[in-house]
């Protein structure tokens, strides 16, 4: 959801015990879609020898996690959320750049769709108390070290994750991830984006930042670790 979700796979999937990076659209209601998680990654990579984690991403609401998944020892869950302003500008940025005519280039469908996001996220941490852990995703470009140290803590990696990492096949292919030059670059670049030309209405604004107020709240309230940023909740 336009919260450095490519920038953060790709850290993690240049680190040796982690294979994948990138994300594979696919729902995991039924467990057996773990192993088409396996061929899907194949198809473009190799698992790494010492991999013990295979990476994927869940963006929207129509895809989610059987509760055998959830409860698997070897499941980790990392959950990251945007502050509103800056990840709607980003949705309707992102989707203004396609050649067709997208619902999300529109900002009050983009206001929207980050609502009913942070509302599903809340009832998933409602549910899944102390099994996931929770980061304000703007400490990727902003406090990298500290956050990136205490997600190896959490992970139990041999050794720590690095704030540079690697491009792989799918690094910047459409409906992968973030498609942009600056994730090519190998490097977490912290310059803010340019969002002044995309206006958004107040009242989208107010409730889009009441729900990520009370969604922020529970979701770090239920986390079994989490890490944010000293600034202040709008």
């Amino acid at each position: 959801m336009r919260a450095y979700t490519s920038l953060l796979g790709h850290i993690l999937g240049s680190h040796p015990q982690i294979s994948g990076y990138y994300e594979m659209h696919l729902d995991y209601r039924d467990p057996r879609a773990l192993q088409r998680q396996l061929e899907l990654y194949c198809e473009h990579d190799a698992l790494k020898p010492r991999s013990r984690f295979l990476f994927d991403k869940l963006l929207h609401n129509d895809y989610a996690l059987s509760a055998a998944l959830i409860d698997h020892p070897d499941t980790r869950i990392l959950l990251a959320l945007r502050r509103p302003d800056d990840s709607i500008r980003s949705i309707v940025r992102l989707f203004r750049q396609k050649p067709e005519v997208e619902r999300y280039a529109q900002v009050n469908a983009a206001a929207e769709y980050y609502i009913q996001r942070v509302q599903a996220l809340a009832d998933f941490c409602r549910d899944q108390a102390g099994r996931y852990f929770y980061f304000d995703a703007e400490a990727m470009v902003q406090e990298p070290g500290p956050l990136l140290a205490l997600i190896g803590q959490w992970l139990a990696l041999d050794t720590p994750l690095s704030e540079t990492y690697e491009r792989f096949s799918q690094t910047g292919v459409e409906r992968k991830g973030d498609a942009s030059s600056r994730l090519r670059s190998g490097r977490i670049d912290a310059q803010a984006s340019d969002y002044s030309s995309i206006e958004i209405s107040p009242e989208s604004l107010s409730e889009a930042a009441s729900m990520y107020r009370v969604g922020r709240e529970l979701m770090l309230g239920s986390a079994s670790n989490s890490y944010t940023l000293q600034q202040p909740v709008v």
